[in-house]
């Protein structure tokens, strides 16, 4: 990576050209004296030349600052600025930097660096933010010790590491600069401790602005359990005495886990029964996890240089999908991971975003928080335990800790930990950190003399700068039934290595069933061809609860697209099935809730697209809606006793179990509106206690057209609650029908509560009509207009936000022509606006280089 003086802001950076930091940093010493638009940032930074740069030039990042001073050793140092850093002659030995910048937090509002957010100072570093705040070698690769004080009038003041007072803070452990992290306002806190396993005492604390301290005592029991998780499962304990999660409303991602110092969105840790879903207490407990565990998987170790970006995030998600199904079970939570999988990476691995794993070039680095690095970074952590065992894989990441505590690593020294331990090598299965796209593994199967032969055919399509693949090394686990539905082979799994690979059951009385891919042990796209029969049959017997369940989904998809491709009626042996799943009481209520919620819009367009058939979001919204009247009306004489045996009893809980019950209730709940009119629904929503019941039976009501009384209550209820209202807005537009979510959209733009300036709300009403795919794609264009327009504007005060939505537009060359057209007329004039960042230029060219 060239970080050295970019020409230009769009300069594509290349992992190839990585070249070692001119200069390392030994200590970092900064004064901050605060004010909204004035604050100065004061740094005495002990610098000392690399023996290994190739390039001595002194150079350090700096964006948008005022330099008021610099000196070397206590001279002059004659520097030379640009808008994007400055350069100076430094000495051939070790020597103290010292500068003095201004800034204006007030008035930033790309929400990067040091900012603020009704009224208090926060920051946002990674991955380049730290270069807003004063000049440095802002690269991962450079870490030091930080000591930091605070100067200004807030009565809250806090930074990394352990607080040595009067607004001073020290952490001993070298950092990167985007882990840095600085807090100051008028705050409140909940303070807790926990004792380490080595008996030491570790002060805990979530401050939050007054008035939202009783939405924090989940997010503390979360962060316990944590750490309890991390000590025992990969023998990790916290290295501070201080450990501190502030909630911000203006925040561009979920969390950041800075040192000792975690900065959430406020949507990510505030929680109460009566502010909050299920579905929300299960994202914070997973988020507060994710941030916690990069304590050691980010923080103590961490990247070499932003390609290595999954290092450190796809084992940080495995850590915490761990974590997650060792406290919520295991099968709904392998279920929900792998539909969030197929929802957002599959899609962008089919797309003109496809990137590697570890990609090889980059623009704009915030442009690569994708799900592929992330998700499917995660995957190939889990395809990795699979291929060597638990054992081995426990000892690898203890290998991993001990050798690389302290180090800014790559791929390269994560995957050499276990080709040291198991003494296999990797370099085939690195491949999945280079190559693009989704594997795709065609099965062909026979039977003979009591042997059944599985043969795998993998193949990867080409994806953009990447025509062609070299096989990989796939684990796909395979189990095998008898006709009566007996598992007659344990599970095993087939190491496929090379692009036709064969395995053989031998001692069988008769062909079997199989179960392949079980847990989904490798993400891959399987293509077999299996009869509806088949499918029923393993949704009814298979013994991985994943392939029940993915057999219950392959067969609806299938109904769907016979539906939409022939007209045809609902299947009954689908309709048939459901209904032994619900009757089946040996299931948990959550895994039922997960079989009844059938396949999504763009699983049945991408299924319509493998079949040569050009998607009509607006034909495919109406089949569904047909077949779900049809599950409803099949249903109809167990849903009152399923609604009724759902209910959960005593004060709100967001235990698994009790939310297992709630989500199968109001699945009831939901084919119940579609016979009754909303009448149960509006009973529940005039009895609910707690969010979850009052918002599932709201969007019951909305479907049904019924609930316009309902919906202005709850605006009235929750106008106080800025998280709620963001839900009320979601709503709004994904329950708006067909062609009028365009409408619903721009109307809701006037709302008085909209603002552009907070990522959740502008995520809140154009995430939802993204998500709402047939009004978002509804004939007219309206909806890619709108989009249009508004991400041209946003991108003037917040580039990053407005890079990420510019995503809806993705998979624009599925569409039928007209479509196409307006799509691209949309993303032509997004291209052509005045001043576009290099953060949205770069993602509107390559989707358009489709």
């Amino acid at each position: 990576m060239k970080d050295a003086s970019p020409a230009t802001p769009s300069q594509t950076i290349y992992l190839k050209d990585y070249t070692p930091p001119s200069h390392l940093v030994d200590s970092v010493e900064l004064v901050f004296k605060l004010h909204p638009t004035q604050t100065r940032v004061i740094s005495k930074i002990a610098f000392r030349p690399n023996p290994d740069a190739a390039d001595p030039t002194f150079y350090l990042h700096g964006e948008q600052l005022k330099l008021i001073r610099a000196s070397i050793d206590g001279q002059d140092a004659n520097a030379k600025v640009t808008d994007l850093g400055l350069t100076a002659q430094a000495p051939d030995a070790p020597f103290l930097w010292e500068a003095e910048v201004e800034i204006s937090p007030a008035t930033n509002t790309a929400l990067e660096g040091l900012y603020m957010s009704n009224g208090m100072y926060c920051t946002q570093c990674e991955a380049e933010g730290f270069r807003k705040i004063t000049y440095y070698p802002d690269r991962p690769d450079v870490m030091a010790v930080f000591t930091v004080k605070i100067e200004g009038e807030e009565p809250v003041k806090l930074s990394n590491g352990n607080d040595l007072g009067d607004g001073t803070w020290h952490d001993p452990h070298p950092k990167p600069a985007y882990l840095f992290a600085l807090v100051a306002g008028d705050l409140v806190n909940l303070h807790d401790t926990f004792t380490t396993r080595s008996g030491r005492k570790v002060d805990l604390n979530i401050y939050v602005r007054d008035g939202d301290l009783h939405k924090t005592p989940f997010g503390m029991d979360a962060l316990k359990r944590s750490m309890t998780w991390d000590e025992e499962v990969y023998g990790r304990e916290y290295d501070l005495d201080l450990f501190n999660i502030v909630a911000v409303d203006d925040f561009n991602m979920g969390a950041m886990e800075n040192k000792g110092l975690n900065i959430f969105n406020s949507a990510a840790v505030l929680a109460s029964p009566d502010t909050a879903t299920d579905g929300n207490f299960h994202r914070i407990e997973t988020i507060i996890a994710h941030e916690y565990f990069h304590n050691w998987t980010g923080n103590r170790i961490t990247c070499r240089d932003w390609f290595q970006l999954c290092l450190k995030e796809g084992l940080t998600v495995f850590r915490d999908q761990q974590f997650s199904g060792d406290t919520r079970g295991h099968a709904v939570e392998r279920i929900s991971d792998v539909l969030q999988l197929r929802a957002r990476q599959f899609r962008e691995d089919n797309g003109p975003l496809a990137h590697p794993v570890r990609p090889e070039s980059f623009v704009e680095i915030n442009n690569f928080y994708t799900a592929t690095v992330y998700e499917k970074g995660a995957e190939v952590i889990g395809m990795l335990k699979t291929l060597i065992g638990d054992a081995d894989y426990y000892e690898g990441c203890d290998l991993y800790f001990t050798r690389h505590d302290g180090q800014a690593c790559t791929i390269e020294d994560w995957l050499k930990c276990f080709e040291d331990v198991t003494g296999r090598d990797l370099a085939q299965f690195k491949l999945w950190y280079s190559q693009a796209g989704t594997p795709r593994v065609k099965v062909d199967e026979s039977f003979h003399d009591g042997t059944y032969t599985l043969t795998f055919i993998q193949s990867t399509p080409p994806t953009p700068g990447q025509d062609t693949k070299d096989p990989k090394v796939i684990p796909i686990a395979v189990g095998l039934l008898n006709e009566a539905g007996e598992e007659i082979h344990a599970t095993k799994v087939c190491e496929v290595t090379d692009e036709v690979h064969k395995f053989r059951f031998t001692g069988l009385e008769a062909k079997p069933v199989p179960s392949i891919n079980r847990n989904f042990s490798a993400p891959i796209i399987l293509e077999r061809d299996q009869s509806n029969a088949e499918r029923a049959f393993l949704l009814a017997h298979d013994t991985d609860p994943f392939n029940k369940w993915e057999a219950g989904r392959a067969l609806a998809r299938d109904v769907m697209v016979r539906m939409v491709t022939e007209d045809a009626t609902p299947d009954q042996a689908y309709l048939d099935a459901l209904v032994a799943v619900a009757r089946d009481d040996t299931l948990e209520p959550g895994f039922k809730a997960m079989c009844f919620s059938g396949p999504s819009n763009d699983d049945i367009q991408q299924a319509l697209v493998d079949g040569g058939v050009t998607p009509d979001p607006t034909r495919i919204f109406l089949t569904g809606q047909t077949l779900n009247l049809a599950i409803s009306q099949t249903m109809q004489d167990l849903l009152p006793r399923i609604y009724a045996e759902m209910q959960v009893d005593g004060p709100y809980s967001p235990r698994s179990e009790d939310a297992d019950r709630r989500f199968w209730g109001n699945a009831a709940l939901a084919m119940l509106s579609r016979l009754d009119g909303g009448a149960q629904a509006a009973a529940q929503y005039a009895s609910a206690d707690n969010m979850t019941q009052q918002l599932a039976a709201l969007g019951c009501l909305l479907r049904a057209e019924v609930g316009e009384a309902q919906n202005a209550a709850f605006y009235a209820q929750w106008k106080d609650d800025r998280l709620v209202i963001d839900k009320w807005f979601s709503m709004q537009v994904s329950h708006a029908k067909l062609a009028a979510a365009p409408a619903k959209a721009a109307e809701l733009t006037a709302h008085p509560d909209f603002t552009m300036a907070n990522p959740n709300r502008f995520r809140a009403v154009f995430g939802a009509l993204a998500g709402n795919s047939a009004g978002f794609h509804e004939p007219g264009g309206s909806g890619y207009a709108l989009l249009a327009d508004w991400l041209i504007k946003l991108d003037a005060k917040n580039p990053q936000i407005a890079a990420r939505m510019s995503t809806a537009f993705e998979t624009w060359p599925r569409y039928d022509a007209d479509r196409q057209g307006m799509m691209r007329e949309a993303l032509t004039r997004i291209q052509a606006a005045p001043g576009l960042s290099p953060d949205l230029s770069e993602m509107v060219n390559r989707i358009l280089a489709a």
